[in-house]
């Protein structure tokens, strides 16, 4: 199998580009790394999910939904979930 010189050497940045859903597959990308640090850092404290809901004041569900990626979230509620496992957000514009 060859490839064409016009895809030797481009990104996967370049093809989603060409594609046009660079932007989406990029926040895709940091939802999913954002409720697996999150899921991560309850696991390493030891807070199940019921013990998260309660200390956020929710529901079993919100918190369901806040560790899925496929959800939207507000960034209040990413700012005090990280909060109760003593982490922070941060977000700069690049």
């Amino acid at each position: 199998m060859t490839m064409s010189k016009k895809q030797m050497g481009s990104s996967i940045d370049d093809f989603l580009k060409a594609e046009g859903i660079f932007e989406e597959a990029q926040a895709e990308a940091i939802k999913e790394v954002v409720a697996w640090q999150l899921a991560e850092a309850m696991k390493q404290q030891k807070i199940s999910k019921n013990k998260m809901a309660a200390l956020l004041k929710t529901s079993r569900t919100q918190v369901d939904r806040l560790l899925d990626p496929k959800n939207d979230i507000t960034l209040g509620s990413l700012q005090r979930a990280a909060a109760m496992v003593g982490r922070r957000v941060s977000i700069e514009l690049v």
